[in-house]
């Protein structure tokens, strides 16, 4: 038994390192790099040494030239997310044959976290302020996407391409965007060579259309009623397109990505008792993480604002 204040538990936190709701992109869009420490160091890249072009010719008994290669030093910190949830020791001992409160509990906590993880991912990535002047643009009226007669997407797309530092090599989009875009004419058109009167794209033909890696389409919902109220789902993803330049082997020290996930530790799940539950006590179950979502390079995305009415 530990004895440390918060004793996390081998198979509880097995089942949340497990847990993964496929309706959610967070890992895939900003991916998780592990950093030692709650509070890390990451470099910021000067662009210009990023793509220097330095005379490499070397003379017959000269030296090659040198390079001062160079990187600002930026500092912070991983933050905690976690839920907890009471059970009563008479809803443990009432259980049915097969049902373990304290790992249903776990399951529930995960999604619930996770969620979270997905909306504070959606709000970055969808927040203009991430991206630099001429890497941002906000559609209105006939040039959003769900106009099928006077929108260009593939035009729009290929602008947004040229403009990136990178080339993005993925598309970040709400579902409601990707059920526009999927029977945009022109798309339907130059994707299955009829007229593009009717049909529907599907994803890895779309991406292939764009030559991107995959297209990650945002279909989670969240209740946005205060306590109390009545439902209200709302689409954590917007109506919005990012287009991204994304490498997985980027880390805090080396390789150019537009953003990542910082995680301290990894994700915990444990119980303990607490005898302040009900009149008999219970064991007061908890899940969270310690991650910070990062964007590290604005100029390798591009946002499309109101992709659609």
């Amino acid at each position: 038994m530990s004895n440390t204040p918060f004793p996390t538990d081998p198979v509880l936190t097995g089942l949340t390192i497990a847990y993964r709701n496929p309706a959610y992109i967070a890992d895939d869009v900003l991916p998780r790099v592990p950093v030692g420490l709650q509070s890390f160091k990451w470099w910021l890249y000067p662009i210009e040494e990023t793509f220097a072009a330095p005379d490499t010719k070397v003379g017959r008994r000269g030296q090659p030239n040198e390079i001062d290669l160079s990187a600002t030093e930026e500092t912070s910190s991983t933050e905690d997310h976690g839920l907890d949830d009471p059970i009563p020791i008479a809803d443990i001992l009432n259980a049915p044959p097969n049902h373990n409160p304290e790992q249903r509990a776990t399951v529930q906590l995960t999604d619930y976290v996770a969620l979270g993880r997905e909306r504070r991912t959606a709000q970055l990535v969808f927040d203009p302020a991430r991206y630099p002047a001429g890497n941002k643009i906000t559609l209105a009226g006939t040039d959003q996407l769900s106009n099928f007669t006077a929108s260009d997407p593939i035009g729009l797309m290929t602008d947004a391409f040229n403009a990136c530092l990178m080339r993005p090599n993925i598309a970040v989009m709400g579902q409601e965007v990707y059920s526009k875009l999927s029977q945009h004419p022109a798309i339907v058109k130059a994707v299955n060579g009829t007229s593009g009167d009717s049909g529907i794209v599907r994803r890895q033909q779309m991406a292939d259309l764009f030559e991107l890696e995959e297209i990650l389409v945002g279909q989670s919902r969240l209740n946005a009623a205060r306590k109390g109220q009545p439902a209200s789902l709302a689409r954590v993803w917007g109506k919005h397109i990012s287009l991204q330049y994304r490498d997985r082997n980027a880390d805090t020290r080396s390789g150019l990505t537009f953003g990542y996930t910082a995680e301290w530790g990894g994700r915990i799940a444990g119980s303990m008792e607490d005898s302040k539950i009900g009149l008999r006590g219970g064991r007061r179950v908890r899940v969270g993480e310690s991650v910070k979502e990062l964007i590290v390079a604005g100029r390798a995305g591009y946002f499309i604002q109101n992709a659609v009415a």
